[in-house]
């Protein structure tokens, strides 16, 4: 394993060498920490060199934004940084709701920089659910504080048989993520990108491969978000997991892991 920093992100080379390989580039949602991927971590290492690394201001990057606006096209462009930063090129992309619009920002942004992207339950415009879902944990974060706003996090996350069922799980990561939580302010920031995000009307010009991946049982993003991507993406297909929540990459993994795969091989 490989790792580093550049301006101030954390980055991790996973399953040897680069050179002449496709590398696959795995970008995390609104928590931030690339170790949110180990599920995926054996399935996509077994067959090319896999990179992570935590959003700005979360995880071992630089616990601090930029001053001013920030949003999702800035996420998408730490992704350049760490991709310039091992010298690649080209990468695919596997983003999670935060890491997914980004990765569809930098397709927009940068296409050259995209061989094939996955989005996992994603979005393209603003939408009246996932505003009521984030104006309800910043409520917390705001009113109650940072430990109610962990406890919360998994109704958000998980189906509530899984969350049933994994409760001493849940509980011994709650300790750990009130630990790493980023600042407050960082928070809010991240979240008011997420809900400023519009890319909409450019996704006719994002031409890459695109595998949309969605859960039908995803509390969060609504399923009709994925479609209208799959929809209006000119090289998409729709992958629907039927049970899982928006955290289906954990509740699901081998599924999930399948299909990506599967996609990433061209299949």
């Amino acid at each position: 394993m490989q790792s580093g920093t550049v301006d101030g992100l954390h980055y991790e080379l996973h399953g040897g060498p680069i050179a002449g390989r496709d590398v696959v580039l795995l970008s995390p949602g609104l928590g931030g920490s690339g170790a949110f991927w180990a599920p995926q971590m054996q399935a996509l290492t077994a067959r090319w060199p896999v990179l992570l690394y935590d959003h700005r201001g979360t995880g071992r990057s630089v616990r601090e934004l930029p001053s001013g606006p920030y949003s999702v096209s800035d996420m998408a462009e730490d992704m350049v940084k760490v991709m310039d930063a091992l010298g690649l090129q080209k990468a695919h992309v596997v983003g999670h709701a935060a890491g997914g619009n980004a990765g569809l920002a930098l397709a927009q942004d940068h296409p050259d920089r995209v061989d094939r992207l996955v989005v996992v339950n994603g979005w393209s415009r603003p939408d009246p659910h996932i505003k009521r879902c984030f104006d309800t944990r910043l409520a917390l974060l705001n009113n109650t504080g940072i430990a109610a706003y962990v406890h919360a996090q998994p109704l958000f996350l998980y189906p509530a048989d899984w969350l049933s069922a994994n409760n001493a799980r849940l509980e011994a990561e709650e300790v750990h993520h009130i630990h790493g939580f980023p600042d407050p302010d960082v928070m809010r920031a991240r979240i008011q990108a997420l809900l400023d995000f519009d890319i909409d009307e450019a996704l006719p010009s994002i031409t890459c491969p695109v595998l949309v991946s969605a859960s039908a049982d995803d509390m969060l993003v609504p399923l009709a978000c994925s479609r209208r991507l799959a929809e209006r993406l000119p090289n998409a297909t729709l992958d629907i997991a039927p049970w899982g929540g928006h955290g289906f990459t954990v509740t699901a993994a081998e599924a999930f892991n399948t299909a990506v795969v599967s996609f990433l091989e061209g299949a």
